[in-house]
């Protein structure tokens, strides 16, 4: 460029005629022209492609394999090393990989889709999942995040959770809402198997029970993207890789969920305050416009929840989620319903609740209740040192005392009535029959009855003789107090004999 400005600068002013400038500058006449025509070098325009005769009779050849790579898995279509290896031992090409490499970098360039930007009216949201490593409690465990993004406003709300499933899909729309202060009329999501029952022509066509339920409850509208057409849903595909890069790293450490999801929400919380390239209001500032196009949130709570029906084994145990857990002897080969929350799982047979467990998110694992299997125990008190359920039961001191009593006063069948006092815990907690065994021992007493008298006068509120607990129909029926006027007329009479 410095010697084109130099030469025009020195023709146009005088300094050199044109025959001088070509002398001086070895040019040839035609390019000294084109020099003063143009203030600067003008493009070369080819005006038909130059040929290319070992790689023109191969492109067609090329074309067709990548094709037919649209029909393979991604990780096994052709590369440029692999199309120019079989084009030289298949067809006995002579030319170079780079000029391969050019044809097939063109032929992807004219195939890449082209997107139309879209106007992002207010109320709308789009929902996905990622996974991250978190540590919680000391044990490094890959997490499923739920990701719920306002498409106008751009704000986002982030809930860690043990895993992906219908529970926690639940959970993260109710935390959602409450954390946008409404409830967004219409919700776009990918077809994954917690929100979509079958595809019909690409898309979402019938929903399953966890949507319905959760969509009857907050009445918003779903929408779903065509099949690996995740550019649909684009906003909350951006927003979860941010939220992974800026939430979670590096990988967070916390005592527990809760205290993980209250650092990331905080984190939720101070991103509202960042304003996006390109809108002059802060993310807080278009919420705060937004929410009003929003539902309001319901007044009734909502519970994030899961049941499948299940059957209790001989062991009297049911599975739910990978994991076993027992229920009352009495229940074994029973149908029995499984209703799966965050924190607990409830086991109910036809209208009664028999069961409820600590939530455990890992797998293979066998959830015992010892109190489930003292009814069965008692008919086969031989096993009762052998029972697996019992094996970490940890029994106060005074249990095993009043166990060695029982055994000497009553010998093998001691060990039944230490079982029928273990079993009063299906109507009292540890603590209450604790004080009762203490009582007993204190008193001098070695048999069941005396636990169960000082376990009824130790409460405040004593245990019906005929609880009403799982049989709410009987609740209502009052029985006339009885008439004890015969029973004075008979003492009478037999004073008088």
């Amino acid at each position: 460029m410095e010697r084109w400005t130099e030469i025009r600068r020195r023709v146009s002013s005088g300094e050199l005629t044109k025959r001088q400038a070509c002398r001086t500058y070895g040019l040839h006449w035609q390019t000294l022209v084109k020099m003063l025509r143009h203030v600067e070098p003008p493009g070369r325009v080819e005006r038909q492609p130059r040929p290319r005769p070992k790689l023109d009779p191969a492109l067609p050849l090329i074309h067709a394999w990548l094709e037919a790579d649209k029909q393979a898995p991604k990780k096994q279509r052709h590369t440029i090393q692999r199309i120019f290896d079989r084009l030289k031992a298949e067809h006995g090409y002579t030319g170079g990989m780079t000029v391969v490499g050019e044809a097939v970098r063109a032929w992807r360039e004219r195939g890449r889709e082209v997107f139309v930007p879209l106007v992002q009216d207010p109320g709308e949201a789009q929902v996905d999942f990622g996974a991250a490593e978190v540590v919680v409690d000391g044990a490094r465990v890959k997490a499923a995040y739920f990701t719920m993004s306002l498409v106008y406003s751009d704000a986002v709300f982030v809930a860690v959770f043990p895993k992906e499933c219908t529970e926690t899909f639940q959970e993260g729309h109710r935390r959602a809402f409450e954390h946008f202060g409404g409830v967004p009329r219409r919700i776009t999501y990918d077809n994954s198997k917690i929100a979509v029952r079958r595809v019909v022509g690409g898309r979402g066509a019938e929903v399953t029970r966890g949507l319905l339920r959760l969509e009857s409850h907050y009445l918003f509208a779903h929408h779903f993207c065509r099949v690996r057409r995740a550019h649909e849903k684009g906003h909350v595909e951006g927003a979860v890789g941010f939220a992974r890069r800026n939430f979670l790293v590096p990988v967070p450490h916390a005592a527990s969920w809760e205290a993980l999801n209250a650092a990331v929400q905080e984190r939720c919380h101070q991103d509202r305050e960042r304003r996006v390239r390109g809108e002059a209001k802060t993310k807080s500032e278009r919420l705060a416009e937004e929410q009003p196009r929003l539902r309001p949130l319901p007044t009734q709570r909502f519970e994030a929840r899961r049941v499948e029906p299940a059957r209790a084994n001989s062991l009297s145990l049911v599975r739910f989620d990978g994991n076993d857990y027992s229920v009352p002897t009495a229940f074994a080969h029973r149908e029995v319903l499984a209703v799966g929350g965050l924190d607990e799982v409830r086991l109910v047979c036809a209208d009664r609740l028999v069961a409820t467990h600590p939530r455990r998110w890992s797998k293979e694992g066998v959830w015992y209740q010892p109190e489930h299997y003292l009814a069965l125990l008692e008919r086969k008190p031989g096993a009762f040192d052998y029972a697996k359920p019992l094996a970490d039961w940890p029994l106060p001191e005074c249990f095993r005392t009043l166990r060695r009593r029982l055994e000497a006063a009553w010998g093998h069948r001691g060990v039944r009535r230490f079982i029928q006092v273990l079993r009063l815990l299906e109507r009292a907690t540890m603590a209450e029959l604790t004080r009762a065994v203490e009582r007993t021992l204190a008193a001098g007493a070695t048999d069941v009855e005396a636990v169960r008298i000082f376990l009824e006068t130790g409460r405040e509120t004593p245990t019906p003789l005929f609880p009403l607990d799982g049989r709410p129909h009987l609740a209502s029926v009052e029985l006339p107090a009885p008439n004890l006027a015969a029973y004075s007329l008979l003492q009478r009479a037999e004073v008088a004999s």
